[in-house]
């Protein structure tokens, strides 16, 4: 700033093997990040390495000199220093001259120009106490004065050194844990019996998230990983650590700002992510041809979306289910898909078919197994164009919802003396269930439309929407929407989907 006075900085930088591994800076300003002095003169040592003397480490230099330069070298050093280093020289004389002091019993001495040995950990220079202050500044100020997004900005932070494989991404993140665990309120709300807030909770997401990107590094020793493991146990073993899954009986259904707010969001933020474009970068040590890391990326999300998962039991928990699942198929849709990708997306539709206990649409699922709709609507509308058949197969076995089956028998039957077991009828504590019936109520509608003309398919999907749809509203609206679909002006009434429009309004 012009109306500033100049200052003059005095700045030291170390560095080994192309990492700065450590900083000072007269300025004092105190930060996680660097000082915009030291970012200055390693943008000079950069942009300009030849204004840079570079000198042999200090003590090569000693060794050439005879004992008359070294004492003209150490006086000088000493007159030219003598406030700051002359009880710190007396001191190491006095050492020197004693023949039982600690420093005659080392060989040799140090030199802080020598750099470290090849063997020797390098990492960054990261200023751990700041990162603890820092954190614990913002947490203490509960959400406030953009604390919120401070955090996140270092969250951010951790994940751009994920990104570039920096060693510091994991120590950062395991001083930010180590705060937000000692976080004061945590016990508060223990012992009061209160949930912690949507923000706070969000937070806590973030923490996990990028944990998982840690311990599934493939670059990662598995020294590392194991103390990690070590590390998350210890924390996850402390009373105040708040569980995933909500604190179950304190949770009450406020369903007013999650759902609807978090789809439209997103929205049996894309317009502007349209412009993104994804290319296939060849993966060499892939085996298979013609796979790339993009083919290999929408596999994993693929057979991440389609795994059978039990329900969670809290409120927060469900919704973030919906949450994830919306986020990881909005990612995909912004793909363009090419022959490449449909054939990796029929080949997850038929694994998951026949997947059996792992998949969410194997043939035998968890009364409570979390529902198949959105994804299935979405592997419809996506295998449609290709292969018809399958789109099918998969969207009616993504149609049921268990949970509000009424009871399943159990037991072998073929057994006159074997009486079948019934499970009660208990009500789960779903309370996204609304959203998730619409979902299945759109998975439905979806397969109407595109079934128009075809008699068989429609009467699939008729029978399909008569056994797994048990709300009349949702009903309702299937046989408005099969009315509608049947009487488009443009082209003569479907006579079959004004028999299904009127089998689901009488029903």
């Amino acid at each position: 700033m012009q109306s500033e006075p100049e200052t003059v900085c005095n700045v030291a930088i170390s560095f080994d093997r192309c990492k700065i591994t450590s900083v000072t800076c007269s300025c004092g300003n105190k930060d996680i990040f660097y000082c915009a002095h030291v970012v200055a003169l390693s943008l000079y040592r950069i942009r300009k390495p030849d204004q840079v003397k570079l000198h042999l480490p200090i003590s090569e230099t000693l060794f050439q000199m005879n004992r008359d330069q070294l004492q003209k070298f150490v006086q000088y050093l000493i007159t030219v220093h003598h406030t700051e280093v002359l009880p710190t020289a007396q001191k190491l004389a006095d050492e020197i001259l004693s023949q039982n002091s600690e420093i005659n019993q080392v060989h040799g001495a140090p030199d802080p120009t020598a750099g470290a040995s090849i063997d020797d950990e390098n990492c960054w220079h990261l200023d751990e106490e700041q990162v603890q202050e820092q954190v614990k500044l913002f947490l203490s100020q509960g959400g406030y004065h953009g604390s919120g997004k401070q955090l996140n900005l270092l969250f951010a932070k951790v994940r751009e050194m994920l990104k570039m494989r920096d060693s510091n991404g994991a120590r950062m993140l395991t001083l930010i844990t180590e705060q937000f665990m000692a976080d004061p309120r945590l016990s508060l709300w223990r012992q009061q019996g209160t949930t912690m807030t949507d923000k706070y909770r969000q937070l806590w997401d973030e923490l996990g998230a990028l944990w998982m990107c840690i311990v599934l590094n493939p670059h990662c020793k598995l020294e590392q990983k194991s103390s990690w493991l070590k590390q998350l146990k210890k924390w996850n073993s402390v009373d105040v650590c708040p569980w995933e899954d909500g604190n179950h009986g304190n949770e009450l259904p406020n369903l007013t700002n999650a759902l609807p707010q978090g789809a439209n969001a997103n929205q049996e933020n894309l317009g502007q992510c349209k412009s993104l474009e994804y290319q296939h970068l060849p993966a060499h040590k892939f085996l298979e041809e013609g796979e790339s890391y993009l083919t290999l990326a929408v596999e994993v999300a693929l057979i991440g979306l389609g795994q059978q998962r039990i329900m969670p039991d809290g409120l927060y928990a469900q919704e973030k289910v919906c949450r994830n699942e919306e986020q990881l198929i909005s990612k995909l849709q912004e793909i363009e898909l090419d022959d490449t990708l449909v054939k990796i997306f029929r080949k997850q539709a038929v694994f998951l078919l026949e997947g059996g206990p792992y998949s969410g649409l194997g043939e035998v699922i968890h009364r409570e197994s979390v529902p198949m709709h959105t994804f299935a609507k979405y592997l419809f509308t996506c295998l449609l164009p290709h292969d018809a058949e399958l789109a099918y197969k998969t969207a009616l076995r993504a149609m049921r919802l268990l949970v509000l089956e009424s009871t399943a028998p159990s037991g072998d039957l073929s057994r006159p003396h074997h009486i079948a077991s019934v499970v009660p009828n208990r009500y789960p504590r779903w309370f996204t269930l609304s959203h998730i019936e619409s979902q299945q109520c759109e998975l439905a509608s979806t397969m109407l439309t595109a079934a128009k003309g075809d008699v068989r398919r429609l009467e699939t999907v008729l029978e399909s929407i008569q056994k797994n749809i048990h709300s009349s509203s949702h009903i309702f609206k299937l046989a408005q929407d099969a009315f509608k679909i049947a009487t488009l002006m443009d082209s003569l009434p479907d006579i079959t989907l004004l028999k299904v429009s009127l089998e689901l309004g009488l029903q």
